[in-house]
């Protein structure tokens, strides 16, 4: 409905409505408190991990390899994840500039030029402009909630491309230590071949002077068999993580095989690794922060469906110009004005306002329940990645005693078949052992980095504060 006043009535109703504006309905929004401790971890620290603060922003040049340094800024640029979210930003950003442009005056203007018959009468033009302006009144905060849960919305839309390039970083890292361990572990069966090798040319020469049997010689085809047999497993998985990293920097698989060919050591932890208090997560990590800011944003919505209860006021205007001569259409006998307040409430809507009122609220405990569960989450991965980090450093320490024996073992299993006091079982044994415990080692070298790099990945590394 449209009410009309006198001037008076108009400017104090204005007035009136000046004063309310900005009165926003709905809850205010109030971070929330966390209830767990967050001032020590559970797990205790050990293997060189401290609690003093932390720079985690590049966290990768700890590892000390420049080629890792180098795909880590290609991927930065090149990346089509991180393309797709600061795509997602900038529509983020338009959308809250839309829910600002819904609380400033609006101003159109039209024009028509008609030809009409009515009946029998004599056919005749009709020539028409004008303007119209308005201009919603945020009385009760309408808009001013919309515009904060679109800003929160884009600022959760920042946290979410934070959050990928933590996780493209951490998968970048782990496939180029993949790299470097199937590169280890190629090596090592190739050793491990040509040490079978010499071992069959050795109980072939044994068989010609009658000093073995053809059992041993059997005995060692089938040894050096199964040892290359071992290589091309690790050749699939070397490529197939060249092929990951080329993706995860934006290339066609392949493209820099020729760039990883060139085989390095496995990036080793540093002695010492900071890794601050766990209230330093709520910070740090993007995915509690866009939690955090999703929250906001639902509670935003809470004010915005309130507001529905309420009258909406605005103030509007029009100029127009009617003439059936074009050159009579701007004249001052063409011309009508109109301002004035108007008013507009739902007043019956069979139970949707409050209904979407109750969907908003549940919506917000939704986005508190799913804020608590980030940082819980958040705990539980660097609670975990602090017990594999230590418990894998003890198991490199005890494979690389399990080697030392290896080696000692082969040596005197070597010695003793020579001198014909042992069989040659024990040699093939032996070089067995050996061989699986150096993989091992390998393996377990790689793992203790990979449980480094998901360690940082759990603490939130990997972007600028």
């Amino acid at each position: 409905m449209r009410l009309t006043y006198n001037p008076q009535t108009i400017f104090a109703l204005i007035a009136a409505l000046f004063l309310l504006a900005n009165c926003a309905v709905g809850p205010n929004y109030i971070p929330p408190e966390v209830e767990q401790n967050l001032a020590q971890w559970e797990q205790s620290l050990e293997a060189g991990l401290k609690t003093s603060e932390i720079d985690l922003t590049q966290w990768w040049k700890k590892l000390g390899d420049p080629k890792l340094n180098q795909l880590v800024l290609m991927a930065i640029e090149n990346n089509l994840d991180l393309e797709q979210g600061r795509s997602r930003i900038r529509e983020a950003r338009a959308q809250r500039n839309i829910s600002k442009a819904s609380g400033a005056p609006s101003l159109s203007s039209s024009a028509a030029a008609k030809r009409q018959e009515i009946g029998e009468a004599p056919s005749g033009s009709l020539y028409s402009s004008g303007f119209d302006a308005a201009w919603e009144l945020d009385i009760f905060g309408r808009v001013k909630r919309s515009v904060e849960a679109s800003s929160a919305d884009m600022d959760a839309k920042v946290e979410s491309f934070r959050d990928v390039q933590v996780s493209l970083l951490s998968e970048l890292a782990l496939n180029f230590i993949d790299v470097r361990s199937f590169q280890e572990r190629f090596r090592l069966a190739q050793a491990n071949v040509q040490l079978q090798e010499e071992t069959y040319n050795m109980v072939t020469s044994r068989l010609d002077l009658g000093l073995a049997t053809i059992l041993d010689l059997r005995e060692a085809e089938t040894n050096l068999a199964n040892n290359s047999a071992q290589i091309p497993p690790i050749m699939t998985g070397l490529s197939m993580a060249m092929h990951r990293i080329a993706v995860l920097v934006g290339q066609k698989p392949g493209t820099l095989n020729k760039f990883l060919a060139e085989p390095g050591i496995i990036p080793l932890a540093p002695p010492e690794i900071p890794i601050g208090i766990p209230a330093n997560l709520l910070r740090r990590r993007p995915d509690i922060r866009m939690a955090e800011r999703e929250l906001a944003a639902q509670t935003a919505r809470v004010g915005v469906a309130v507001a529905d209860l309420y009258p909406r006021f605005s103030l509007s205007g029009a100029l127009s110009f009617q003439a059936t001569d074009s050159a009579n259409l701007f004249t001052t006998l063409s011309r009508a004005i109109s301002f004035g307040p108007s008013l507009q409430w739902n007043i019956f809507s069979a139970g949707s306002v409050r209904n979407n009122i109750t969907v908003q609220n549940e919506r917000q405990k939704q986005a508190l329940l799913n804020y608590e569960k980030s940082i819980l989450t958040a705990l539980e991965e660097v609670e975990n990645g602090m017990v594999a980090y230590a418990r894998e450093l003890d198991r490199r320490q005890k494979i690389n005693q399990a080697v030392s024996a290896s080696q000692e073992s082969v040596r005197l299993a070597e010695s003793m078949y020579k001198d014909g006091l042992t069989d040659f079982s024990r040699i093939l044994d032996a070089q067995r052992n050996l061989f699986t415990q150096e993989d091992q080692l390998a393996y377990s070298n790689a793992e203790v980095t990979r449980n480094l790099v998901r360690l940082y990945k759990a603490l939130g590394g990997g972007w600028k504060l």
